[in-house]
């Protein structure tokens, strides 16, 4: 009888293991959408190209051609929110920028002349000027991104400072050439405003001009020349 009544409490024991051991574990998933990458940045390389048209031009200056501009840099990205989809960024670049346009400039006596050329006047082939900068981008940031998500809507608006490292003119005809470079008129800082928008890596840049490219220049009836900058382009991110 004692026999018995073990074994049936080791069966039951034997039945009560097997039974806890097939039993699973509940499954516990994370969202991983919630998870905050407290070191995730969005520090970025770019490079833009873009159109650069010439604003409040006199009378009679027109653009003809393509006029371009070429940009490299790089942002340092400094989230502002816990999410860190809002951040600052601040960064320095180089740029080029060319405007083919109408106002010649040549120098006479040790003095920078300016002059609205007329296409049915004079024969030319090339008439532009150009300069080189030094940038500074500071820009206020927002984006749909995660830590883990590099397809995304981005919305960036900012200041743009620029130094002026060097300039240059050349006027191509065929009666003669003028070449110029280290003209003082140039404004040597300038700066405005930029907006950003697109998705990805590609997004639809514009920049326009607060102060003038000249300082101090005039035509030759005393109205001074008061263009600006406006440059519409693409901005490519380099993550």
């Amino acid at each position: 009888m004692k026999v018995t009544f073990f074994y049936f409490i080791i069966m039951l024991l034997g039945c009560y293991v097997t039974e806890a051991q097939n039993v699973s574990k509940p499954s516990v998933e994370i969202d991983t959408s919630t998870v905050v990458d407290h070191k995730y940045r969005e520090d970025q390389f770019y490079i833009s190209v873009t159109y650069n048209l010439l604003g409040n031009k006199p009378e009679g200056v027109s653009q003809s051609g393509f006029s371009s501009g070429y940009h490299f840099g790089f942002i340092r990205d400094m989230p502002i929110n816990k999410r860190r989809n809002l951040a600052v960024g601040v960064g320095i670049g180089l740029s080029s920028n060319s405007y083919n346009q109408t106002l010649q400039i040549s120098e006479v006596n040790n003095q920078f002349q300016y002059v609205i050329l007329d296409d049915n006047e004079i024969e030319y082939s090339k008439n532009k000027f150009t300069t080189y900068l030094v940038e500074f981008p500071i820009e206020f940031r927002w984006r749909t991104s995660t830590a883990t998500d590099y397809d995304f809507w981005r919305i960036y608006a900012g200041i743009k400072l620029g130094y002026v490292l060097f300039n240059s003119s050349k006027f191509n005809s065929p009666t003669g050439d003028i070449k110029l470079s280290g003209i003082d008129n140039f404004n040597a800082l300038q700066y405005g405003l930029t907006f950003s928008a697109g998705y990805s890596n590609i997004s639809f840049h514009v920049y326009y001009g607060l102060n003038e490219i000249f300082k101090d220049a005039a035509l030759a009836n005393g109205e001074s020349i008061n263009m600006n900058s406006v440059r519409i382009g693409l901005m490519f991110y380099i993550l």
